[in-house]
């Protein structure tokens, strides 16, 4: 096993909001966005993080990138506290952690070309570069995402999404970073153009060594593409285990109607399968539920699961779960 490139430890994030028709002075609403995640990412690997809309899966990347502050809990780059760096030590973090966005069009500035947008990382990182060799790093960068170099003098909007997509990696990539985190980079693409994306991610992986946190609604999608996969919940990390081991053994509810929402390809095997439906709406981060967040839509929910948080156990093989009530294999 290499040493970690990245380690997030009991990292929590919360936001202030204002009460609705409050005075100003009025305490605001404490939104709990991330509570003690903790994960790990090796060099080269990938980690696959899924879970619906609202569970924190985005907050948890912009904390990691730096655009978000962390409430509590630390980021290791290398082992390193990211927090505790200075201006020059930031910048210089910036260069290898880069960020691939979920909407292709919108993550790109409408007024400048192609070139422009593919070369603006370098001139803040890379400065010294002359014209010519910044004209020239944004050609082979073309290149090797799938575009004609030709194309740098066009705009955002004469691409089509996936076209798009590959201009908002190749602008990631330009600086040659370790780190890629990848938010729903995929969600807003068609199923073909998505399969396309992916494999050029997994290609510039192999090349460059590259290491990915790859943000995901689909779970097939994650399970193609990582190594490990982490399952959030309203803030919270409720399963994680290496992408094999927890799409064939998950142990953790959540994670199994995930897991069954995943539809089959053949009719009668989708028909004959038991199929767990989640009941009711995903509970509101200003008011999550008392102990574990996640009984009150929970099939197999007892009374003591409202009355602590359950912690990540570790089961073997390095398959951690956060119900005390888990399935057996």
């Amino acid at each position: 096993m290499s040493a970690p490139l990245l380690q997030v430890q009991d990292l929590s994030v919360t936001f202030d909001v204002a009460r609705r028709g409050s005075w100003p002075w009025t305490e605001p609403h404490k939104l709990q966005a991330v509570k003690q995640a903790s994960i790990l990412l090796e060099p080269g690997r990938t980690l696959g993080l899924v879970g619906e809309s609202g569970s924190g899966k985005s907050t948890l990347a912009r904390a990691i990138v730096g655009t978000v502050p962390v409430s509590a809990g630390r980021v290791l780059w290398r082992g390193a506290d990211i927090a505790q760096m200075d201006a020059s030590e930031r910048r210089a973090h910036g260069r290898h952690v880069q960020m691939v966005f979920q909407d292709p069009l919108d993550a790109l500035n409408p007024r400048m070309t192609v070139g422009q947008i593919v070369a603006e990382p370098l001139l803040t990182h890379m400065p010294d570069l002359s014209k010519a060799q910044v004209r020239t790093k944004v050609g082979a960068m073309m290149e090797r995402v799938g575009l004609l170099p030709a194309l740098v003098n066009r705009y955002p909007h004469e691409f089509s999404g996936g076209q798009c997509q590959r201009i908002g990696i190749a602008r990631a990539l330009i600086t040659e970073p370790e780190l890629v985190v990848c938010d729903e980079p995929v969600s807003a693409l068609d199923v073909s153009v998505q399969a396309q994306v992916v494999n050029l991610l997994q290609d510039l992986q192999r090349d460059m060594g590259l290491a990915l946190m790859f943000i995901a609604h689909d779970l097939s999608v994650v399970r193609h593409i990582s190594h490990r996969i982490a399952v959030m919940y309203l803030g919270r990390i409720v399963e994680t285990a290496g992408a094999a081991e927890l799409i064939t053994n998950p142990r953790h509810p959540y994670t199994r109607a995930l897991i069954a929402s995943v539809p089959i390809p053949s009719p009668k095997a989708e028909r004959a399968r038991p199929r767990p439906v989640l009941q009711g709406e995903l509970p509101s981060p200003m008011a999550p539920p008392s102990g574990c967040v996640f009984r009150t839509r929970c099939p197999i929910a007892q009374p003591d699961c409202a009355e602590a948080s359950p912690p990540l156990t570790d089961l073997g093989q390095d398959h951690l779960v956060a119900c005390p009530h888990h399935a057996e294999p």
